[in-house]
């Protein structure tokens, strides 16, 4: 059974472990505290989950999902995270993560950072234009007529496949908008962002094109 680690137990990891172990994963969650003020929700899970360390968890997936926002000095477990593919969920957001004079000016995208931190990781920008709970609630069987669609963007193409994999497992399609340094066209404010999963494939790609570059939300 393919194992994934997920960093981060607020609503957007709970409900990613949520929808993994329902598509067959094990999962080993971690949050910023100790591993056992996640017995509620590994109990909930059932037995295909467990708590950790977030080094833990890096460790014990055959892939990662990091489920936290970026701080300008890395935070994440990178030696455990090297050789993996890794999910990364974050948003740029002003009100919650300060400025970041990089990242404001559009010199580089919040994911081609999250890549810098993690140098020997293949990271992905997944999730992040879906709100948390619809991941269960908004899935549909592949050719569904009403099956909405998520993006990735990666500089790695093995990395897209993984993801566009997850995606449909999840009950959704996939638009490709790699590589990271266009992964923008997702974020707040954008119209691909607004319309969070209401879209489909087609909607999607046009969504994308209509992105225009401005100062985060």
């Amino acid at each position: 059974m393919t194992t994934i680690g997920i960093i981060g137990a607020g609503e957007v990891g709970s409900q990613i472990a949520r929808a993994a172990i329902a598509a067959g994963y094990s999962v080993v969650i971690a949050n910023s505290r100790r591993p056992e003020t996640l017995a509620g929700l590994v109990t909930e899970l059932g037995p295909s989950a467990r708590a950790a360390y977030a080094r833990e968890a890096a460790a014990a997936g055959d892939f990662a999902v990091v489920a936290v926002p970026l701080k300008v000095v890395n935070d994440m477990p990178a030696e455990e995270l090297a050789g993996k593919i890794v999910l990364d969920t974050n948003n740029y957001m002003v009100w919650r993560d300060g400025n970041i004079p990089v990242l404001d000016s559009g010199e580089k995208t919040v994911h081609e950072l999250r890549q810098e931190q993690l140098p020997a990781s293949k990271v992905a920008k997944a999730f992040t234009h879906i709100q948390a709970p619809r991941l269960l609630t908004s899935a549909r069987p592949a050719g569904a007529s009403d099956r909405l669609a998520l993006s990735v963007s990666s500089n790695f193409p093995e990395a897209v496949a993984l993801v566009t994999r997850l995606y449909d497992q999840f009950g959704f399609d996939t638009v490709d908008n790699s590589p990271l340094s266009e992964s923008w066209r997702t974020g707040p404010g954008q119209p691909a962002w607004i319309r969070h999963a209401h879209q489909n494939r087609e909607e999607l790609a046009l969504n994308l094109r209509r992105a225009r570059r401005h100062a985060p939300a």
